[in-house]
């Protein structure tokens, strides 16, 4: 496929608005519609071309999320096969493997999860001891994941596993795609603290993976490791933005896909007010501030000067991502790099996030002590007994305000590869880099 781009993001948008309507139609399959997004090049269009995508700046890929959002259209498939496992096969992959691949999760068809971290191997991802043994035109897997995000509805898997344990610990490490609906794959939802169970646990007892499944050639995992974990850092950083224009998700286990798209969108919101006349009033707060602003004023709370003092700081740092996002769009116009961008942008969404939910607690007083961790009848019991719908989002996002630290990568691991990847201080001292992994001590 071929699609050109148009010289300016203007030019952008008004394609991206005349296909939406000459396409949208709510009564259409949810199948139906993403194979019309994704084939267009809307789906993912910070993709390359060749990879089903536009070549868009992640600034623009944005504006184009809202753009679908704002008209009211259903979303493009969400979760991890769009974040991590498309951009990683366009980068690493051979063009069979693209069109095999990032078609299917531009178009939904697949659902996809990551088998990265293990019980020894979290923070020292390299450290991993899944085995990954040659059989023929196959590779035999056995070991276990953990952390394993939406995997109980993932058709795919993006594995690395050891296939060389004679060489130092980086240098023997492969990435594969792998099949999560084959004998020898158990996958263990793990409940949070939140009542819900997102991460699971994997087991794989003598799964198999083709050998043409392999992305980046074979020993050559952890460059393409790294490839994933930065798109996942800046996915999940501060100031990416999000569509937010429906609730479908992609792959063969939710069920969504031959259902009609119109039951996953809301209503078009209202149209934007005019620069001329926004500039008349005084600033507003934006993004996460705005909602825990408006949820203030509802209360009153709005009049504590640390409140107020706090939703400004939480509005500040949400523009300085966004101006973060901004001048990494002009760096990269200009053909140079910022190095450790995607980790300053992953640290800044964890301040965000324990930001947001010290405030919104102390907005809410006493009843952020009350959270349903069945929902249904128990949630609609504490909403009619405090008078807060928005009760169940602000402790929902308390007890989950523990794990954006601590997942893509911890604030101390940022922290690290900030210091020696980019100011050039002294990494710890060891043998790791020379050393081959079977002789290194093992994580326990």
């Amino acid at each position: 496929m071929t699609v050109t781009e148009p010289a300016t993001t203007e030019d952008v948008l008004d394609e991206l608005r005349t296909f939406l309507e000459e396409n949208w139609d709510p009564e259409m399959t949810v199948r139906e519609w993403w194979s019309r997004l994704g084939l267009a090049g809307w789906s993912a269009p910070g993709l390359p071309t060749n990879a089903y995508g536009r070549g868009l700046s992640r600034n623009d890929a944005v504006r184009v999320q809202g753009e679908i959002g704002g008209f009211g259209a259903l979303a493009a498939p969400g979760g991890l096969g769009l974040l991590l496992a498309a951009p990683t096969i366009a980068n690493h992959g051979t063009q069979e493997q693209i069109d095999n691949y990032v078609r299917a999760i531009v178009t939904g068809e697949a659902a996809w999860c990551q088998l990265f971290s293990e019980p020894g191997a979290g923070s020292d991802l390299a450290g991993l001891t899944c085995r990954a043994e040659r059989d023929g035109d196959e590779w035999i897997v056995n070991g276990q994941k953990v952390w394993t995000s939406l995997g109980h509805v993932a058709d795919m898997g993006m594995l690395i596993a050891r296939t060389d344990f004679d060489v130092p610990k980086h240098q023997g490490i492969t990435w594969f795609s792998i099949d999560m609906h084959q004998p020898g794959v158990e996958v263990r939802p793990l409940v949070e603290m939140t009542g819900h169970a997102m991460f699971n646990e994997v087991f794989l007892t003598d799964a198999r993976v083709l050998d043409s499944a392999i992305i980046g050639d074979r020993n050559n995992g952890w460059a393409v490791t790294n490839t994933t974990l930065m798109h996942e850092r800046s996915g999940l950083g501060a100031g990416g933005g999000s569509a937010a224009g429906g609730m479908a998700m992609p792959g063969t286990v939710a069920g969504h896909l031959d259902r009609r798209c119109g039951d996953f969108v809301k209503a078009p919101a209202a149209p934007a007010k005019s620069k001329s006349a926004k500039a008349k009033g005084a600033p507003g707060l934006g993004g996460n501030a705005k909602l825990l602003g408006d949820l203030a004023r509802g209360n009153g709370t709005n009049t504590d000067p640390h409140i107020r003092q706090d939703l400004v700081r939480l509005h500040t740092l949400g523009e300085i991502a966004r101006f973060s996002n901004l001048r990494a769009k002009a760096a990269k116009k200009a053909g140079v790099d910022l190095p450790g961008m995607a980790n300053i942008a992953k640290l800044s969404m964890s301040d965000m996030t324990r930001l947001s939910r010290d405030l919104s607690l102390r907005i809410v007083g006493a009843s952020g002590m009350l959270h349903s961790y069945k929902g249904g009848d128990e949630a609609a019991a504490i909403t009619e007994a405090t008078g807060n719908p928005f009760l169940p989002m602000v402790t929902g996002m308390a007890l989950w305000a523990q794990a954006p630290p601590i997942y893509g990568g911890t604030d101390q691991i940022q922290r690290n590869i900030i210091s020696e990847r980019v100011l050039g201080l002294p990494k710890e001292p060891g043998n790791e880099k020379t050393a081959p992994f079977k002789d290194l001590p093992r994580n326990q």
